[in-house]
Order: structure tokens, then sequence, then C-alpha cells
């Protein structure tokens, strides 16, 4: 059984936060539905600590790429320089000898000047040959230093990608052994046990999302904000995704993992964001959960180790975890660390419909990741 049809057929979907527990489900006597909730969640969380990680090293090695690729192109440009600075100074070094070889000294010339004013003009020439020298032994002295300085940048820059390789050839490892730990785990529950954990992941689910909804005003009597242009067309774009598997790494357009699926769909209304959940929250602007709007996103847990996309009413879309599918899911279906607005200062439609939710988009798990230390 593959991970995401264990998952699919689990519908776990683990939305509270709880202590550690081992990476192995309890043994027959202690297989309380409350215990393998939590060994589960310890589970999800380890498999998405490690994704994450992936995602990261994977960003940091493609903008060492770019660095590379950039250091490259200066160091073209310096040599090229250096090059050209050599010939200046070979072409002045042959023409002083060629002007010197059985010539009267210019200095000597300029002793020997019958008029005060043929003395100044050879005197402006000779400062002028001499400064046309020294400008270029510096620009020539300047060139060299300046190769030095790329090349060892160059190399650095060369020795830290290929650190960053091996780092994310590690990490990919380390996440696909984790998702095995959770196929293996759906695996060797009955049909009641995932049952059972199901039931009760939708009644926290249920008493987490009527608390969350009554504290912040976000019931649907009350959310009348309205999205910028931009964001209802990310809206859009993440609706016609409904359905879509989730893959950790993945950013469609087949299958998405969340902060994929949030990135693209920015990214088709024209806005460039951010590729991982962390740096969604760590680099765009904050809004708070009470002024959210259609097409914030919505950030979880402490780690920000998961993003949704807000659609109004107390509802997201969201690509929750492996085995899951995109899908429409209560806000607090997990911790709410907080929000972020990716166009910042752009103004709401005056006239706005949300698309219509077609058939099947709800049904399933709803939690992302749970973690031991993700807040109330």
């Amino acid at each position: 059984m593959s991970v995401r049809t264990a998952a699919v057929a689990a519908g776990t979907a683990l939305a509270v936060a709880v202590p550690p527990s081992p990476a192995v489900l309890a043994d027959p006597a202690d297989r309380s539905v409350q215990n393998l909730l939590t060994q589960l969640q310890t589970l999800y969380q380890r498999a998405e600590e490690a994704g994450e990680a992936y995602k990261t090293a994977d960003e940091d090695l493609r903008r060492q790429h770019q660095q590379v690729r950039r250091l490259g192109t200066e160091l073209a440009q310096a040599r090229v320089q250096l090059t050209a600075g050599r010939n200046d100074a070979g072409r002045l070094a042959r023409e002083q000898y060629q002007n010197s070889a059985g010539a009267v000294s210019a200095y000597l010339q300029l002793l020997m000047s019958r008029s005060l004013r043929g003395a100044l003009d050879q005197s402006h020439v000779l400062q002028r040959a001499a400064n046309k020298r020294n400008h270029t032994v510096i620009r020539l002295a300047g060139n060299e230093r300046r190769l030095d300085g790329v090349t060892t940048r160059a190399r650095t820059a060369l020795d830290k990608q290929q650190t960053l390789a091996e780092k994310r050839l590690t990490l990919r490892t380390t996440a696909e052994r984790r998702l095995g730990e959770v196929e293996s785990a759906l695996a060797s529950l009955s049909p009641q046990e995932l049952s059972q954990v199901g039931r009760l992941e939708r009644s926290l689910v249920a008493t987490a999302q009527r608390s969350f909804m009554g504290s912040t005003g976000l019931s649907a009597v009350r959310q009348t904000r309205k999205p910028s242009r931009a964001g209802a067309q990310a809206i859009e774009y993440a609706f016609a995704q409904l359905g879509k598997p989730y893959e950790w790494g993945a950013e469609g357009p087949a299958s998405f993992d969340c902060s994929g699926l949030t990135s693209q769909a920015w990214a088709h209304a024209g806005k460039r964001i951010p590729r991982t959940s962390q740096l969604q929250w760590r680099n765009l602007p904050r809004v708070p959960v009470k002024e959210l709007r259609p097409g914030d996103l919505v950030i979880y847990y402490r780690g920000a180790t998961h993003v949704a996309l807000y659609v109004g009413n107390g509802m997201v879309v969201q690509a929750p975890r492996p085995g899951a599918v995109v899908k429409v899911s209560p806000i607090a279906a997990n911790p709410l660390l907080g929000a972020v607005r990716p166009d910042e200062g752009a103004r709401p439609l005056q006239r706005y419909a949300r698309p219509g939710l077609p058939k099947g988009s709800k049904p399933g798990g709803d939690t992302g990741y749970a973690s031991p230390t993700a807040p109330a």
C-alpha cells in the first residue's frame, strides 16, 4: 500500500498538539484511539519537518546555482579587463622605449627650450604622458586585485554549492524514510481503528473551529471582506487544483505540497512569493487574523511548517499532508501561527462572488502536521 492510498483510506487528519512519542505505534495493549492519534501525529510531524528541510535545502541550492552563474560571468569579465590592461601597459612600454631610443631626454629638451611658451607646452605633454602611465598602472593593479577576489569568491561559491547538493540528497533520503514510517504506521491499523481515529479527529476539528470562529469574529455572517483582484485569481487557481494529490516538494501541475499550492496560486495571479511556508511567514507582510480577507495565507504551527490559502467564511484551501488531496478545510483544523498578505496595499474588489465548490471538495482529512510545540 502506498503512502497516498493508505492515508486517503485512513482519513486521519491530526489536529491537536500532543506530547512526543516513539516512531512506532503502541503495543496492542496500549492502542487507545487517543494514543494512536498521538503517535500518528508525531510521525506526521517528523515527516513534515524532513520534507520542509528538504524544500529549504532545494531552494538554497537553486539560489547558490544562480550565484555561481553570476560569479562565472563576473570572472570572465574580470579576465577580459585584466587582459586589456596588460595590453595597454605593454603598448605604453613599447612607445616609451621607441621614443627614447637614440633621442635627447624629454626633460633635457624642456631645459633647452628657448621660449617660456615652448617650455610650458612641453611640460604639459610630459605631465599628460606621466598621468597616462600612472593611470594604466593603477588600473592594471586594480584589475589584478579584482580578478583575485572574484576567483576566490567563485571557488567558495562552488564549494558551497557542492555542500548544499550533498545536504539536499541527505535530506531527501531522510524525508523518504519518514514518509515510509507513516505508511507503515497506517498500514498497521485495522479498519475499525482507522474509523475511530477519523471520528476523533473530526470531533476535535469541529470543536476547534467553533471556538476559533467565536473568538475572532470570522463567522460566516460577519465575513464580508473581499479579496483584491490578484487574491481572487489566486483563489480561482487553487480551486482548480481541488482533488489533486499531495506530494512533498511538488508545485504542480499534477500534485502539490502545502507551500507549492500557495506559491503557485499567487504566481498565477502575477505575484511571485517565496517557495516554502517558513519563508512565506518570514518575508511576507503580516496581517492580524481578525482582519483576514480571501487570498491571504494562513500559517500554522510554531515552526511555520504548514500553510493554506484563506477563501473566506472561516475556510481555507490547502494540500494537507501525504496521502491527502487538495481540499477545502476549516481554518482551525490546524493550530494557527498567524497570517500574511502577499499583496499588501492592493485594494479589495467592490464585488466578489467566491467560485462554487465542486462536489467532494470538503470530505477527507483536514489537518496538516501536528507538533508538540504548536501553539494553542
